[in-house]
């Protein structure tokens, strides 16, 4: 049974006493392993993040404690840190921790208020930032993000033959990555932090000639969105299957273990050159205790099964081009209207660069970092295959079960923790069926009052309702709401339906080319369902609460991404 606090969770500090799910669960949607955890986050990015909020300005690094409070995890799920991120809108001159909550945060009830404390203010810092937001609206480009797109490719192509190192090799491998995480993660807040500062703008500027729905088509269609080359690669392959009567026929047989051995070569070697681009992406990628489309491939296979359906019209390059073409149009629109001011005239200017700067290298940045990510978890993969072969496991997942400091006692006594680690897996998944706070406020509740989900009750809509969200990808479209939990079980999800999901990350990604429109849970402008859908061209509306809980799967419902608004049209 579960006690009161899992194995790896943290205690809120005085000093960083708040934490949110807001953003995070695009993140982590699921709790996450022990090993993931602690070699993955403890060891790597949870300390890029502290460096990251260093080099960029609101922070000293003596501002943190030990462990650095840059992330919460409370009964194994992953959270922001809503006091750090204020700190942001504290600091830098112009911003306020309000901005900050509705760039990156809900609009949730739950959402504590800011209170100031003495050690907040920083005259120092507020330079600092000053000068890295001059930096922000007038960078075409960040160089560091470009660096380690090229060395998260070198990381995949200077793989080796995992199979031919010892035991003792690949956990030297996997330790030796560890330094990838930190550095890559602290560029990944700067490009975080910065996609905040073009909806910013567009939106305050846009808000007082009461034009606000148009930012989001000013961000939409901007092109060079590395986490939409996901879908843009799949979906040739999608078309590939659609124009074969033979791969079409093996994919009508389901998505199984010999799928590909039915298909010809040259789709096999089309899916290989995918798998070797973007293997490292999947569900939960920043895990390392979870699968991925190289781990995994059918979890790439079943959104093919999805996507072979949608017509032609659906080609992402064609909305990107049709959004590109309003975008620009909206340009020069806003462009001659503030022409006789010139202060609304450079925030605009400088909005829609940092726009198309900022939210494309969030997107890049976190393409790289999944790709260490990635061969870290083949390491661990490869030692917990051995380890079953040779009767230490009972399973090769078992060995995520895995703390960080156990394992050279581990690799030194496998047989000696094969009980423990089955127990602590028994007691992982239980995690699932918990149901994690919005909000963590100074303290976390025990895990026995969390509520479940095998329990839940929630209110469903009535015919007529009007839920409210975040305006997040422009266009207004009615169809069939397919609630759809996991990505890999999306078979009722038809060409035109409306996906209703609580969150995402870039695994959903092929879905929103088969979907006409998104909604979800969590969410906001600058969070990944909001930035694929614009590139891909279908409404979003993000920040609906509990819509995956309270829309029942099958009814027509009217989804307006300009105004952030679901209309529940018919029940099922």
């Amino acid at each position: 049974m579960l006690d009161e606090k899992w194995i790896t969770d943290r205690i809120p500090t005085q000093k960083f006493p708040h934490y949110t799910r807001a953003n995070a669960g695009e993140v982590l949607a699921d709790p996450v392993t022990p090993l993931g955890w602690t070699f993955g986050w403890e060891s790597g990015i949870v300390l890029g993040c502290r460096d990251g909020f260093v080099s960029y300005g609101v922070f000293d690094a003596d501002e943190y404690g030990d462990p650095p409070e840059t992330f919460g995890l409370f009964g194994g799920y992953f959270y922001n840190c809503l006091t750090s991120a204020r700190m942001m809108g504290v600091r830098m001159p112009g911003v306020t921790p309000e901005a900050i909550d509705d760039a990156y945060f809900d609009a949730h009830p739950d959402v504590p208020p800011y209170v100031a404390e003495d050690w907040h203010e920083s005259e120092r810092h507020s330079e600092i930032l000053a000068e890295t937001g001059a930096y922000l609206l007038s960078a075409l480009e960040h160089p560091p993000i470009e660096e380690h797109k090229q060395l998260g490719n070198e990381i995949r192509s200077s793989r080796p033959d995992l199979s031919k190192l010892s035991n003792e090799e690949l956990l030297s491998r996997a330790r030796s990555l560890q330094p990838h995480l930190i550095s890559m993660f602290e560029q990944h807040v700067w490009a975080s932090l910065g996609a905040s500062n073009g909806p910013g703008i567009l939106g305050a500027l846009l808000g007082e000639v009461n034009r606000s729905d148009d930012v989001v088509k000013l961000l939409s269609g901007i092109g060079d969105v590395d986490s939409a080359d996901i879908g843009r690669e799949l979906w040739k392959l999608s078309r590939m299957i659609r124009s074969s009567s033979g791969i079409s026929a093996a994919f009508d047989e389901g998505v199984s273990n010999d799928l590909l051995e039915k298909c010809p070569d040259e789709f096999n070697d089309a899916f290989a050159t995918f798998l070797y681009n973007h293997g490292s992406r999947g569900p939960n990628e920043w895990d390392i205790g979870a699968d991925t489309y190289e781990t995994k491939p059918a979890l790439a296979l079943s959104m093919l099964n999805a996507m072979r359906k949608q017509d032609d019209s659906a080609d992402p390059e064609l909305a990107i081009k049709r959004n590109s073409q309003i975008r620009e149009e909206l340009r020069a629109e806003f462009t001659e209207m503030f022409s006789g001011n010139d202060e609304a005239a450079g925030m605009f200017a400088a909005g829609m660069q940092a726009g198309e700067v900022w939210l494309a290298a969030r997107e890049r940045q976190k393409s790289s970092i999944v790709k260490p990510i990635q061969e870290i978890r083949l390491c661990f993969h490869e030692l917990g295959s051995r380890l079953v072969a040779d009767g230490h496991l009972a399973n090769s997942e078992l060995i995520f079960m895995l703390l960080e400091d156990e394992l050279d006692d581990f690799l030194a006594d496998p047989s000696s923790f094969s009980q423990h680690l089955s127990d602590r897996e028994n007691d992982f998944k239980e995690l699932f069926d918990l149901i994690p706070p919005f909000i963590v406020n100074t303290s976390c509740a025990p895990l026995s009052e969390w509520p479940r989900r095998s329990t839940q009750e929630i209110s469903k809509v009535n015919a007529g309702d009007e839920l409210t969200g975040v305006a997040c990808s422009p266009g207004t479209i009615q169809g069939v709401a397919r609630v759809i939990l996991d990505p890999n079980d999306s078979l009722s999800l038809e060409p035109g339906d409306i996906l209703v999901t609580q969150n995402t990350d870039p695994a959903w990604t092929p879905l929103f080319l088969v979907a006409g429109a998104v909604v979800v849970n969590v969410g906001a402008i600058a969070s990944h369902a909001s930035i694929v859908s614009r590139e891909l061209g279908i409404p979003c509306v993000a920040s609906v609460a509990d819509a995956s809980l309270r829309i029942p799967d099958g009814s027509i419902i009217t989804v307006n991404g300009s105004s952030g608004t679901v209309f529940i049209n018919e029940l099922p």
